[in-house]
């Protein structure tokens, strides 16, 4: 990963809500447009990719059979577990081999560019191996993001890591969304 464990501990460190995605209508409002861009109204198993404090798995985890959520934090974890108390929850620091399951959704929502190039290109090699038949959503911050990579970046790089095909969801001046459809 290209961000340390100790500065996603310390971007935590004031509390389980860095971002406020709680209480920013922004927020919630890209919540909503990700649900919106699922293809499919059901699925049987979700995997969430940096998960936080759970607030887009209050949203997506209805709609999904089984949930399971990833995050490198443990105080984000404890509040995505009482966000969505029938998921399960796993602590894991990417690039790593990740948790078992038939998902056939997966979300990766701004995490990319917490991520280096080869972990960007592990990570997509495993998302390809594992779950092809997946579908696949990116949520892409387009604002600055503090880390070595930018979102544009990091999704171009894992983009052309993946044998996926994407497409553009939604983009706004803020965010983008990007889907890759499984096949049916």
């Amino acid at each position: 990963m290209a961000v340390p464990s100790e500065k996603l501990d310390r971007i935590y460190a004031g509390g389980d809500d860095p971002w406020g995605f709680r209480s920013s209508a922004y927020e919630q409002s890209k919540f909503r447009a990700t649900c919106a861009a699922l293809p499919r109204a059901r699925y049987r198993s979700a995997l969430e990719l940096g998960c936080g404090n759970g607030e887009l798995a209050r949203h997506v985890a209805p709609r999904c059979a089984a949930y399971t959520g990833v995050d490198a934090v443990e105080t984000a974890l404890h509040a995505a577990r009482r966000a969505v108390p029938r998921g399960r929850f796993h602590r894991l620091f990417l690039p790593a081999p990740l948790p078992e399951g038939a998902y056939d959704l997966l979300l990766l929502s701004e995490i990319l560019y917490f991520l280096d190039p080869a972990g960007l290109e592990a990570l997509a090699d495993q998302l390809d191996r594992r779950w092809p038949m997946a579908d696949l959503v990116c949520v892409t911050w387009l604002g600055p993001s503090g880390n070595p990579l930018e979102g544009q970046e990091a999704l171009g790089i894992f983009r052309t890591a993946s044998r996926r095909a994407f497409r553009p969801a939604r983009i706004t001046s803020q965010y983008r969304i990007d889907l890759s459809r499984a096949p049916r």
